[in-house]
């Protein structure tokens, strides 16, 4: 075991509040594929708020409409089975736009030290970096992973979802 684990942070606009009607598929798929994540191999942790999910969370005061998820896993090929392989969230990530603003930037992925819980300030600036510097060891994507600072290696698991 490395002494690193792989973060990520992924968030969406909402086009309309979080609490309309037109979001309601998006709020009852949470605890399903939240559950599936939980006991998905290779999980670590997830941010969690008042209920069972972030979604009460406001990362950023004057922008209620945007969600935030942060979790942890061992490794990237992990996060990637879960992301890509699980039929629960595949069926969420594909009708994103239903929900969701488009975003140039909505994911991004680093290693934190084993013991380290990442924060949401931490999560987002790393969604800056990504969007300001591209792909670098310090935040990075899927299809443009970066080894963890211990040399273990990071293999691509799959291209992103469009």
């Amino acid at each position: 075991m490395n002494g690193y684990h792989l973060a990520q942070i992924n968030i969406l606009r909402f086009k309309k509040p979080k609490d309309d009607p037109a979001n309601a598929d998006f709020m009852a798929a949470l605890d399903p594929v939240n559950a599936v994540a939980d006991q998905a191999p290779g999980f670590v942790w997830r941010l969690v708020g008042e209920g069972n999910d972030a979604i009460d969370i406001d990362p950023v005061p004057d922008d209620p409409r945007l969600a935030v998820n942060m979790s942890v896993w061992q490794d990237i090929q992990s996060l990637g089975d879960y992301v890509y392989r699980n039929t629960e969230h595949l069926a969420v990530m594909r009708r994103r736009r239903d929900w969701a603003e488009q975003m140039e930037v909505y994911q991004a992925l680093w290693w934190v030290r084993v013991d380290h819980v990442p924060t949401v300030d931490e999560g987002l600036t790393k969604i800056e970096l990504l969007k300001e510097a591209g792909p670098t060891a310090e935040a990075f994507t899927f299809s443009k992973p970066f080894d963890a600072p211990d040399g273990t290696p990071a293999i691509p698991v799959l291209d992103e979802c469009a």
